[in-house]
């Protein structure tokens, strides 16, 4: 029997999987994916398809929450022929893009193949993601001004 501890973890793993798969660059993802060689037998369940979220926010993080506007985004749901179910959510319209996350998403739940999708999938992405990120950051930093108050030595 699986412990509570144990389906927790799995679930924090798949959940940050889904996360990586959702924000990957569509070239990268669908490259990985055919390099992998993974089976692609899978039936679709729903889409791939694509709608409209609304996306909320709040005037400095603490306000009242407003509509802020729409959003696209792209789902798709498939089964593998073992009885695997996996799901993917991306923002945008890219439906070749999300199919596979979903998938990505169905095989890891099979036993053997997360540690191969890990390595040849998910472990590239990150690495990719991090580095975009990095860089996002030191083009930032660049670009912060400090501010800051003189005394003119009066009271």
């Amino acid at each position: 029997m699986v412990s509570r501890q144990d389906r927790r973890a799995a679930s924090e793993q798949r959940r940050e999987a889904m996360a990586v798969l959702a924000i990957a660059n569509k070239d990268d993802l669908i490259s990985l994916w055919e390099k992998a060689g993974l089976p692609d037998d899978a039936r679709t369940l729903r889409g791939p398809e694509t709608g409209l979220v609304t996306v909320r926010g709040r005037m400095g993080g603490g306000g009242a929450a407003f509509n802020f506007g729409e959003a696209s985004v792209t789902r798709a749901t498939v089964k593998l022929p073992s009885g695997e179910v996996g799901h993917a959510y991306a923002l945008g319209r890219e439906k070749s893009k999300v199919r596979v996350a979903a998938l990505i998403d169905a095989l890891r739940q099979k036993p053997g193949l997360q540690e191969e999708i890990e390595r040849k999938i998910l472990a590239p992405l990150r690495a990719s993601q991090t580095a975009a990120d990095s860089l996002r950051r030191s083009e930032t930093a660049a670009t912060k001004v400090d501010f800051f108050t003189m005394v003119r030595g009066e009271d």
